[in-house]
């Protein structure tokens, strides 16, 4: 279904882009892309080096656990997978106690010093990325920072964060927080002096406390359901309160990595410049709130959505500027962050009124495909990977089907022309392969370009040849390109390889190993 366009601008905020781990150590002048390289596999390389000495140091005095810390602090290394850090609302980590081994302590002192001092030396690089006309170098950089130091003060900040009452919040929770609110994780943000009659079963309602089910009674129809607001969210639903809560809270995981990857999408060179020196985003009063209407079962939401989409049966919606789901037994939240993240593309700045209706529709459904497969792994927010099912989907229809339409055709597809087609489930497995590929073909080489292209084509600016313009390579090479990367299973190809471990585009990182990908199979596309 065509998603409808809305001219709103809403502001994202200070983000950062997950195409992160080049370490670049920078000269008063614009160093060579070769000599970028070089400095930051020597930077890096030190980091990993002191990591090892560290963890080898803990071993000889005979602290087993915290040689493992150390050596978790590490990412892991998958090169078809985008690695966010799980940032800690905590501030710190915890001290030995008065009566640790000496050794326990020092171990700590040092650990701490060491991933301190790295997150200083790449936020000063940021620093003067930013000063040489590299303000999305800079955002790439200080996930590197935050991700070795979680309490690096000044690229919290620039993230938005600050430190209040003990924790690391953002400006809308302090905000919330002063103004007598306390968050729950079950009735949301609520009146301090609401909580404790709140989890003893009353609602305040009209202006009069009832009963928990006197209170599902009123709010049972959608019409007259629950609103709850979030940081960028206005969510009804008429299943429960406690719903709303849970599923603003993966919106919102969703709104913090999506602007992260795609902040050259919806912010300019001079927006990162100004957010280095300083400048906050807009009051939190300003701020414009994505709409959602959260059904209570798939028969509420046929009968809701029958009116305003007669004769469509989907698991979920983006229309007319509201995103629209139902509660699901199974908690598949694949659906929800596809539909959602079509909903950030198009009301996160102005867009074109039909995006992809002229050509170039596929990769709109792509990029929302590849959000789908979002989760969380060992202390990491993940998305991509060749265990995803859409990416299984992609190789079996290309390897087994020998399905493909090339690139010189598919990106005169426009909207109406692919989702009429008879092949459309084939179609969007080949957008999804097709996209997974620009991200991660050789440690990331094309993934300037894809953000590059989203931004054009929901600019309406676009037209078939755009890709090719924008990567540098024809379309025959880029179909061959594609053909070895899914025969491959993401195994880097080319001479384009990184000359130390741990340093390259877009993530390439390297720690505990990721386990051997698993061989193709067939998947419900």
């Amino acid at each position: 279904m065509k998603p409808v366009v809305h001219n709103r601008q809403s502001f994202c905020g200070r983000a950062l882009t997950a195409f992160v781990v080049l370490l670049v150590v920078c000269s008063a002048g614009r160093s060579s892309a070769a000599d970028v390289f070089a400095s930051a596999a020597k930077l890096r390389s030190k980091y990993l080096a002191d990591i090892e000495e560290l963890a080898q140091w803990c071993e000889k005095e005979g602290l087993p656990d915290e040689a493992g810390k150390t050596r978790h602090a590490l990412p892991p290394h998958d090169p078809t997978k985008l690695y966010l850090p799980v940032l800690p609302k905590e501030i710190g980590p915890a001290k030995p106690s008065a009566d640790a081994p000496a050794q326990e302590a020092e171990w700590q002192t040092r650990f701490s010093r060491l991933r301190h001092n790295y997150a200083a030396a790449v936020y000063e690089i940021a620093r003067h990325a930013v000063a040489t006309g590299r303000a999305g170098l800079a955002f790439e950089l200080v996930l590197s920072a935050v991700e070795a130091d979680p309490d690096y003060e000044p690229v919290r900040r620039l993230l938005g964060y600050q430190k209040f009452r003990g924790r690391w919040r953002t400006f809308y929770e302090v905000r919330k927080l002063r103004g007598g609110y306390v968050w729950s994780d079950q009735f949301g943000w609520i009146p301090k002096a609401f909580l404790r009659r709140y989890e003893n079963g009353q609602r305040f309602c009209g202006g009069r406390w009832i009963s928990a089910a006197e209170d599902a009674r009123i709010h049972h129809d959608i019409r007259a359901g629950w609103t709850l607001e979030t940081e960028h969210y206005r969510i009804r639903t008429d299943h429960s309160l406690e719903a709303a809560v849970a599923l603003g809270v993966k919106l919102e995981r969703l709104y913090r990595l999506w602007a992260e990857i795609f902040i050259r999408y919806y912010a300019s060179e001079a927006d990162v410049v100004a957010w280095f020196n300083g400048r906050n985003r807009p009051q939190v009063a300003n701020l414009f709130r994505h709409n959602v209407v959260y059904l209570r079962d798939r028969a509420d939401y046929d009968r809701s959505l029958k009116a305003i989409l007669p004769g469509f049966g989907t698991e979920g919606i983006y229309f007319h500027g509201t995103a629209y789901f139902f509660v699901t037994p199974d908690g598949d939240d694949r659906t929800l962050y596809h539909e959602a993240t079509h909903q950030l593309f198009h009301e996160s700045r102005p867009v074109a009124r039909d995006v992809g209706g002229r050509a170039n529709f596929w990769v709109v459904e792509g990029i929302a495909m590849y959000m789908e497969s979002l989760r969380q792994e060992d202390g990491y927010h993940v998305l991509g990977g060749f265990q995803d099912q859409r990416l299984y989907a992609a190789r079996f229809r290309l390897l087994h089907d020998h399905f493909y339409v090339p690139l010189a055709e598919f990106t005169a597809y426009g909207r109406e022309r692919l989702q009429s087609d008879p092949r459309i489930k084939t179609l969007y497995s080949q957008a999804a392969g097709l996209t997974h590929f620009l991200i991660y073909y050789q440690n990331g080489r094309y993934r300037d370009a894809l953000v590059q292209y989203l931004s054009i084509i929901y600019s309406g600016h676009d037209d078939p040849s755009t890709l090719a313009r924008l990567t540098g390579a024809n379309y025959k090479d880029l179909d061959q390109q594609y053909r070895e990367f899914l025969a491959q299973g993401g195994t880097e190809t080319g001479s384009e390889q990184p000359k130390a471990e741990g340093v390259g585009r877009g993530r390439w990182t390297v720690g505990r190993r990721a386990s051997p990908l698993p061989a193709p199979r067939p998947t419900n596309p």
